[in-house]
């Protein structure tokens, strides 16, 4: 048996190679899917989807809704799953996305990483686009089995699909208008979840904060409605025009009144003499806010790991 020897060149080359960017993105694939984590929260993922299709079932006037008003029916069945799509895939990603940058920096191997020739950003992009790939497939398991859940819905109430050919153009059209929300919902939590991690420089400190973010942005509203009440002041309301949680949550019924979402929202009032309080909250400002939150996580993110010394 005889054995090639390396020869300088060769040696050479192997010395200085350095890892691929889409050989780090398979490599954080590999890492992922090994993980239960992962798997656990797939499981949960499906389960808060089906659920509400498995209560619709038992609703006592769900076949009249069907034949006499399907149109309506099915504008609320898209509100209620693409809602839940959009706050449960944001959870997992967010658990997802402090995971993949947190367990770097607590179990030490982003130093090993970065002594074999990874660079630091080429590391950092490699996991968001790995957590983004991840996001799409969500968001593409999510719309499948929503949509399946609805057929069997309907076909087991009524019998038949008859209900199907009052879905017009119009409504395909905000189901997409929908869907493009959840795409930047899914893309502000990923910054959001990376960028907290990237700060902390720990799995337990990126997953706490990335997590309490949202809870705490929500009810920063019923604290700001308690401050309206006792100064009378529309500073306060007009404060949580700002927040990204509420504006996310909003965004859908902000761009189309049809579309409806669930969580809390930016407060805002006319009274009964029509005087405003608080600032309108249209779909472009909803959509303007998410991005400024968006570029302000990844510039965190990116600067903190660009000019930040691991070994500190």
């Amino acid at each position: 048996m005889t054995t090639a020897e390396t020869t300088p060149e060769e040696y050479l080359h192997l010395h200085s190679a350095t890892p691929s960017f889409f050989g780090l993105v398979r490599g954080e694939f590999f890492k992922m899917f090994r993980q239960w984590t992962t798997w656990i929260l797939l499981v949960l993922y499906l389960g808060v989807i089906i659920l509400p299709y498995i209560i619709e079932f038992t609703a006592p006037n769900v076949k009249t809704d069907i034949q006499t008003q399907p149109l309506h029916y099915f504008y609320d069945v898209l509100s209620i799953g693409l809602s839940i799509v959009r706050v449960f895939s944001g959870i997992y990603l967010l658990i997802l996305g402090a995971r993949i940058v947190g367990l770097e920096y607590q179990l030490g191997t982003i130093r090993v990483l970065l002594s074999r020739g990874v660079g630091r950003l080429q590391l950092l992009f490699s996991k968001m686009l790995t957590v983004a790939i991840v996001a799409l497939g969500l968001l593409v398991i999510g719309l499948a089995l929503n949509y399946l859940m609805s057929l069997i819905l309907v076909a087991g109430v009524t019998g038949n699909l008859n209900a199907y050919s009052a879905l017009n153009g119009q409504f395909w059209s905000d189901a997409w208008t929908y869907v493009l929300t959840i795409l930047l919902n899914m893309a502000v939590t990923i910054l959001l979840a990376i960028a907290a991690s990237v700060v902390g420089r720990s799995l337990s400190f990126g997953l706490s904060a990335a997590l309490v973010f949202f809870p705490i942005d929500n009810i920063g509203t019923v604290i700001m409605t308690l401050a309206y009440r006792v100064t009378h002041s529309d500073f306060w309301l007009s404060a949580t025009a700002y927040f990204l949680g509420p504006n996310l949550n909003i965004m859908p019924t902000a761009i189309n009144a049809k579309l409806q979402s669930i969580g809390a929202t930016p407060l805002y009032f006319v009274d009964q003499s029509g005087q405003a309080h608080g600032i309108l909250v249209d779909g472009t400002h909803t959509v303007f806010v998410a991005i400024v939150y968006g570029v302000i996580f990844a510039a965190i993110a990116i600067v903190l790991t660009w000019r930040r010394d691991v070994m500190e």
